[in-house]
Parts: C-alpha cells; structure tokens; sequence
C-alpha cells in the first residue's frame, strides 16, 4: 500500500479552527455507533475524524499507527485519518454496498467553511457514482407506509434504482407479519428503506417492518411523517414522467397509499430539483403474485446470495451460476435468483435458450470469447449521457460496442440447426438487428467527426477537417510544431549536440516547450549568450532560447483556442449521441439476457455431473420428481464427491417428507438442495439431476438453523416461532416448505408438540409440498394417519465390533458399534440420531464421551418404563386392522345404542344383557373374533 497522504495545515489557527467546527458537528460516540461516515476532501485526498477516523484505522489500515491527532489539549486531541483517492474509493464501495454505512462528504467553502457537497447511501449512489464501480446488483431504494382499510393492513411502496429513470410502485393486503412484505423486498433486492420516524417504537406495525429490513441486512432511514404527504404527488409526477396524458389518469395513481411513499421518494432522491429529469422517468407497477416469493430464511437456506464470509465463489448459489462476461448480465443474474419465474412458458422458453448454447458449444464459446467479453456497461453509460456528465470517450465505447453487432448477429445466424435458429431470431437476433440498424446514424455521427486513428494512443479528439475553423487552428499547430523542431536542430548545430540523441525537445507541463541536455552535457552552455535556463532536475538541465519561448507561448494560446473548440464541437457530438439513450437501454436489456443465459449454458455443461432440462408443469398441476438429485454448490467444492438421491413429491403420496438420520448423516443438505433445484427450474437454468419433472411453486419457505438473535433481543426458540408463524400464514397449496428441526429451542415435550402439531397443519389444511428433517422420531406416526405423509430416512450402517477401531472422517466405534454414514436416503423411519457419536467426531473427552453414553443408556430405560406406565403397551396391528375393527366396534356400539333408545331401558342389568346378546349373535360373533384389534384390545 502507498503512504498516506500526509494532512497539512496553513497554521496553527487553521487547525484548531477545523477542529472547532468538527466538534460543532453531532458526533456517534465510539466507531460502532457509526450509521454516518462523514469525509472530508481535500483536493487529492480524503479526511476522516474522530470516531470514523478510528473506524477507517480499524477497518482499512488495521492498525492505528496511522492516524495524527489534532488539537491542543490531550484530553480534547481528534484523531485523524487520511485516505488517498484510490483508497477511499475502494472503501467508499465497501461502506456503502457491503457494510450499509451512509456516506457524507464535506467539501471546503472558504477557510475554516465546511459545506455538505455529496450525500450518499446504500440505495442512493447518484453523487458518487464517478468514484465507484458498477455494484452487482441495483441498488434498490424504497419507500414504505402501512395503513389499515376495514381491519386490514394495507402497504403501499414506491422503489427506484436511483441511477435508473423509473419508478416502481405496488400497494397490497398483507397479515400481521408482513410476509408479503418481506417477499417483496427479497424480491426486489432492496438496499435502503425510507420510513416514518418512530418515536419510541410505538407504532406495531412499523417496528415489524423494521424488523423485516433487520433480518433483510437493509438500511433504514428515517423520515418525517410529512414527507409521505400525497397531497402534490400527481403534479409532481406530471412533470417527472415521459407519458403525455395527465398523472392522474394513470392506474397507478390510484393507490393512495403507495402515492404517499411515491411522494416520500421523490423527496428523498431530490428528483424535482434537477430539470434534467423532467420528463424522463416512467411509473410500472410491480405485481408481487408474477414471481416465487422467498422469505428471508430461505435465501439463507438455498445459500442463494454470497454472505460477508463466503471465500469461495461456489459456496452461493449466485457465485456458482455468475459466469457472465457483462456488469449488466451480473445485476441481472441476482434479479432472476430473487424473481424465479411463475409462467411456465416463460419458463420454458428460457430452458429453450439455454438449451440451444449447452448443444452448441461452438456457439456458446463465440458469444463468451468474442462478443459478450467487449461490452461495457451501456445501461451504466446510458445514465452518464442523462446526467449530462459523458465525455468523448464515452461516446467512443458506445461506437466500438455498435460496430460488433453485426458480427454477433452474423454468429446467430450461422447456426445450422433449424429449432435453435427459429428460437435464437425470436428473442435475440431480430432484435438485435432492429436495434444495430437504429443505431446506424450515431456510427455515421462518430466516423464522421472523431479522430478514430488517435484512439491508438488513447485519445480523444474531433477530426480537425471536420470544423473549418478548427482545421486552420489545428494547420497553425503542426507549423508552430514544425518551426520548434527546426529551432532544435538549430540549436544542436550551435552547441555541438546531436538532437534526440543529447539535445531533448520537451513539452514541460511548468516550462511549456523547451530543451534538456543532462548535467554532463550541460557544460556547454556557459558563457553562451541567448540561452536562459529554466531548472535543474534529476533528469538535467532545462533551458529555452527567445525564439523558442515565443514560439511556445504562442502554441500554449493556441492550444487552448483549439481545445475550446474542441470542447464545443464534443459537446454538440455528446447531445446528439443522447438521443439514442432509449435505444441503448433496450440493447444493454437484451445484452444482459443473452449473458445471463449463456452463463447458464455454461455452467450447467461444465459442472461435474452435467445438468439437465427439467420437464415443467403448468402451476397447480404435476408432481416433483428427481432422479439422482444433486447440491450444485456442494458437488462444486474441491475434493468432493456428492452422492446423489431421488426425490419423489408426489401428490396425495408424498407430499409430506419427513426425514430421520443420524446427524451428519445429509438431511439437512437433501431437503436443501430440492428447494435449490426448484428455484434454478423457475429461474430458467438447468438442474444438478440425471432426470427431472418438476411443478411450479409459488413461493419456498424455509425454517431452518438455530442462530440466535439475542443482540436484538429474540431468542432461539422465539426466532424460530416468528419464521414458524410466517411460514403458516403464507404458505398456499401450490407452495414449497421445507423444514430442517423444529422445537428443538424449547422442552422435548413442548417441542415434540409443536412439531407434530404443524406438520399435521400443513398436512390438513395447507396441503402443499413439504420436507421436514427432524430428530423427532416420534413424528414419523403422522405417516399412519396420513396416506400423504412419507417417511425417508438417511443411511448409516451399524456394525457390531469387538474391538474400537480407529477413527477417521465418515465412522466411529460407538458402544461397540461402528457406524458408516453413506449419505444415501431411502423409505423408511431411522430409530437413532448418533448425538455422541458427533462428539466423537469433533474429539470430545473420552471420559466426557463414555458419561454421555452412560446417562443417553439410564433416560432411555427411564422414558421406556414412563411409556409403559402412562400409555400401556403398544398395538402391533397393522395400519388397515386398526381401521377396519375400530369400524366393527362402531357399528356395533351403534347398533346397541338403537337397541336400549327402542326398549327405553335404564336398567344397568339390562343394558349389559343387551350388548351381550347383540356381540353374540350370529351377525356379530365372527366379525369380533376375526378382528386382530379387536382381540388385542380384549386381551388388555
């Protein structure tokens, strides 16, 4: 790392007034109150003070010898910090996109007169979009407000990628725990959400949404309650939007309470005080219902976006499929993971596409190497040319981009095979065409007025014939050029030194033109009249002679005459080159499809098992099934060997998954990795299977781990109720849950309960598909009320050893058995956990192992002698004799019941004289002893 910037002041006032206004200013307490990173620029580099100068010490230079402590006082000394421009842009992306810290940079006005110059936060990086490079994903900011119609929660949101001119907004019912909400946002990707201010926390409702944007890692900022007012909203967006007729005749006007965080947006972004967006912006709805909605504990489920400590790009689901070639094919690979696709033809179109580059590697190596490879982020420098802020050199790479298309086209229209040409012309090359053929004018445009053959020495500049009067400008400097030259040769021939070779002509950025002759050489100019020297450098002696000087002076003038007109004539070139923003925002959307598309083709050719197209059915109909079913991110690990398993979700069979095993023994990665195919299906990748049909799913709950939240105040058992109770009020028949332990944060008993209890919910009244891993044996009996539930366990096999073997990764002597985990699933319940034999694994204490198998040995002998005190012994009759004598005993006690109301008897004699006549009579006898259940139950 280079040396920090050293921080210098005029005086000593000068420093103690900056310290005084710093203090002026509201200050966290300590580095991990910061919400704010306050910046100061200094020119060529940055400030921090005070706490964020501890935080950058901390965080960036990991050491605090770096920073200098400003003040008089020792008791009131303010720690400082530089930060070089490239440093502080490296870690002004890192506090926005990966820390959620907004970002303020002060600017200086005058001596001792800091100003607010720039202001920006995870969802809002227009002000500082020249520092940092294009994110993965949009950055998404939102506003929110809750309202309530006829006892019901209504929320309304309006959300923008703040670099985009669009606006988004959607208003909907939701339950008391804003699981809509949360899916929308998910969704969305959202990065910042604006609220109302809530003093106290004692508003219910926005605390939960708080709390959503919590669990979500999204920024809250907060607002005051008057800047969700709709009143102006319908002017505002009037003049904000590109549509002719009047804002108020707009559908989406109608949502009252989505107009109000509209209003609360707008605001925020600043958008009515910049005329350049006048105009320009469009207003959609986004239908929450058109993609799979995921809660928040099944992106962390599936692992479906990189978390802060995930090296290893495979170890996401995101960093596994990320082989695009483009910064628009990134952020729009990370929308199609949070927005699987509902429409089975759109699925299926998808599937289509990918298939046409995993048959044609040929092709899918041409898009990679050749094409995709060059694009810049036009969507990117799409923006630039609305901002008003695009240079030359921008126009330049949206030339070089359009002439490559009809290469790429060429490439598309190569392709022999008749399917894949009709498919490949649908979505992209008519496309492509039309959009090529649009942008022929800015080509002629560029050819026309910029100096292509200077781009070899990267620059750029207008053609001088293209301008008259920049020609003539441009003929004076080539003589002026020529004239300096000729002076230079003449001075060589009167100093005796050969130019080029010992006599240098340098343009000095101080001196302008003039010569150089090193330290040795330069002897020769003492004594000698008409040469005046400039400065001693390392590199030598710098001196003039009259006529150079002249003829310098007069090339600086024109130089910056030429330049003036330059900067006019690119002006002009840049307007013109705006006018095609529109069209180079619908190339840079089908640009980023066809990357994110042969990104998928990639991956799913060179995974270690190649993957394949899934067969799809239309929503609410089909059923899942997968033959040899693998985790795409697991196999993709180094050194691993997966070992694949079917999976079977039929409906009315198995629809309800439990799942028993030893720990360790792959429950948790099998029901995990069912939800991953689902969602990549639906995404329109192919999947880690050997053969796949799958159905639609609306939406992949998850509950899963045991991470506290005690910092936030919820404990394990509460955070996992919350997702519980989410998942149960969200869910519909067409979803997808899966669970992986539940109860395990309370008693056995109440544990047992519960699960039991919402397992036979979702069995009864969700009826949806459903996988549970559980530890609960006892959960397995759901199976014999319910022909829809299924019972899967993992293998282990337990062999009976007579001496302890030793040890290695997969087994274990255990109470002398040695236990093999094969990672397979099969039909059937498994009787045993093996909790100990996981101590072993991890190296417990022997003596804490063998105490450990001794009280596993006394509660089991325990909990058996319990069982048969309190629920006597158990039937060993079948599902179907259980049924079929309790229908006997029913029809039988009916038809007892109708005896005794015809005699109208209450006689106790008579009535047992009356059942035992009924039970042996030729029409019952048979039956009750011919029943198995019957008998047992006799015999009790």
């Amino acid at each position: 790392m280079a040396p920090n910037p050293e921080l210098t002041f005029s005086d000593r006032n000068d420093e103690i007034g900056f310290v005084n206004f710093f203090n002026s200013l509201d200050t966290p307490l300590s580095p991990q109150d910061l919400t704010i990173l306050r910046v100061f620029h200094r020119g060529d580099y940055y400030t921090c003070h005070g706490p964020e100068a501890l935080y950058v010490a901390d965080n960036v230079y990991r050491t605090r010898t770096v920073l200098k402590y400003l003040g008089t006082s020792n008791s009131e000394k303010l720690p400082s910090c530089t930060l070089s421009s490239l440093v502080f842009a490296n870690f002004l992306r890192e506090a926005l996109f990966n820390r959620g810290l907004k970002v303020d940079i002060y600017a200086s006005s005058g001596r001792n007169n800091w100003t607010l110059a720039k202001q920006a936060s995870p969802g809002n990086l227009q002000a500082v979009e020249d520092l940092i490079t294009s994110p993965e994903t949009s950055p998404i900011v939102m506003a929110v407000r809750v309202s309530s119609k006829a006892e019901q929660k209504v929320v309304g949101v309006c959300f923008a990628d703040a670099s985009a001119r669009e606006l988004g907004v959607s208003e909907f019912v939701d339950n008391e725990l804003f699981s809509n909400f949360e899916s929308l946002v998910i969704q969305l990707g959202v990065k910042e959400c604006l609220l109302h201010q809530n003093e106290g926390e004692k508003d219910l409702d926005l605390k939960k949404i708080r709390g959503i944007a919590d669990r979500c890692g999204i920024v809250i900022t907060d607002r005051k309650s008057s800047d969700f007012a709709s009143r102006d909203i319908e002017q505002d967006l009037s003049r904000l939007l590109s549509v002719e007729i009047s804002a108020s005749m707009l559908p989406q006007t109608g949502f009252k309470t989505a107009m109000g965080a509209a209003a609360c947006l707008i605001k925020y972004l600043g958008l009515m005080g910049d005329s350049t967006n006048f105009g320009q912006y469009q207003l959609y709805q986004h239908d929450l219902s058109q993609y799979m909605k995921l809660d928040s504990s099944a992106v962390r489920a599936l692992n479906l976006m990189p978390g802060p400590r995930d090296g290893a790009k495979n170890m996401s689901v995101f960093g596994l499929l990320n082989r695009c070639k483009t910064s628009a094919g990134t952020r729009l690979l990370a929308q199609w993971l949070k927005q699987p696709l509902m429409d089975v033809d759109e699925v299926v179109e998808r599937h289509a596409l990918v298939e046409a580059f995993v048959d044609d590697i040929a092709l899918r190596q041409a898009m990679q190497e050749d094409h995709l490879r060059a694009i810049p982020d036009l969507h990117r420098l799409s923006k630039k040319f609305q901002r008003g802020v695009a240079g030359l050199e921008d126009v330049v790479r949206v030339y070089q981009t359009i002439i490559r298309l009809p290469d790429l086209i060429a490439t598309f229209e190569a392709v022999a095979e008749e399917e894949r040409l009709k498919i490949l012309d649908k979505v992209y090359t008519s496309k492509l065409t039309d959009y090529s053929n649009g942008l022929q004018k800015l080509v002629e445009l560029v050819e026309t007025t910029v100096d292509l053959d200077a781009l070899e020495n990267h620059e750029f500049t207008i053609k001088p014939e293209f301008d008259n009067a920049l020609q003539e400008v441009h003929n004076k400097l080539e003589q002026l050029r020529t004239d300096i030259q000729e002076e230079q040769i003449r001075v060589g021939d009167d100093l005796n030194m050969e130019p080029e070779k010992k006599l240098k002509l340098e343009q000095h950025t101080g001196y302008g033109w003039c010569l150089r002759l090193t330290r040795v050489d330069a002897s020769c100019l003492r004594g000698r009249h008409g040469y005046t020297e400039l400065g001693t450098l390392k590199a030598g002696i710098y001196f003039t002679t009259p006529k150079l000087r002249d003829l310098s002076n007069e090339f600086t003038d024109l130089s910056s005459s030429y330049h003036k007109m330059q900067s006019g004539l690119v002006r002009e070139v840049v307007i013109v080159a705006a006018t095609y923003c529109n069209l180079l925002e619908k190339l840079a959307v089908i640009l980023a499809h066809l990357d994110v598309i042969v990104s998928f083709a990639h991956v799913s050719s060179t995974a270690p098992t190649p993957y394949v197209r899934p067969q799809m059915h239309p929503r609410g109909k089909g059923n899942t099934i997968l033959k040899a079913a693998r985790h795409p991110c697991m196999e993709a690990q180094d050194d691993m060997t997966f070992i694949p398993n079917d999976v079977s979700l039929v409906r009315g069979a198995s629809e309800f998954v439990i799942i028993t095993g030893p720990n360790m023994g792959g429950k948790s990665t099998y029901i995990r990795q069912i939800g991953v195919i689902a969602l990549l299906a639906q995404a329109g990748c192919f999947v880690p299977c050997d053969e796949a049909e799958l159905c639609i799913f609306d939406c992949i709950l998850a509950r899963v781990g045991a991470g506290d939240s005690q910092l936030k105040g919820v404990s394990t058992f509460m955070a996992e109720m919350l997702e519980t109770a989410s998942i149960l009020k969200s869910a519909s028949s067409e979803s997808l849950i899966i669970i992986d332990e539940l109860g395990r944060g309370t008693s056995t008993y109440d544990g047992f309960g519960l699960a039991w209890a919402i397992s036979q919910h979702i069995v009864k009244e969700i009826k949806c598909f459903g996988l549970f891993a559980t530890h609960f044996h006892e959960l397995t009996g759901l199976s014999e009320r319910y022909p829809q539930v299924q019972n899967l366990h993992v293998v282990a096999h337990v062999e009976t050893v007579r001496a302890a073997h030793e040890a290695h990764q997969h087994r274990r002597e255990l109470n002398g058995k040695e236990i093999t985990l094969l990672y397979k699933v099969e039909e059937g319940v498994s009787d045993q956990s093996f909790g100990i034999h996981v101590a072993e694994l991890v190296r417990f204490p022997e003596k804490v192992v063998n105490m450990a198998k001794r009280k596993a040995s006394e509660l089991e002998d325990m909990a058996g002698k319990e069982g048969q005190e309190n629920l006597g012994p158990v039937t060993k009759c079948s599902k179907i004799e259980i049924s079929q004598g309790s229908e006997i005993l029913r029809s039988v006690l009916k038809e007892w019941r109708a005896r005794l109301k015809e005699l109208e008897t209450t006689d106790k004699d008579e009535m047992i004289r009356q059942f035992n006549d009924l039970v042996s009579s030729d029409e019952w006898s048979d039956k009750l002893k011919s029943s198995p259940f019957i008998q047992e139950v006799l015999a009790l």
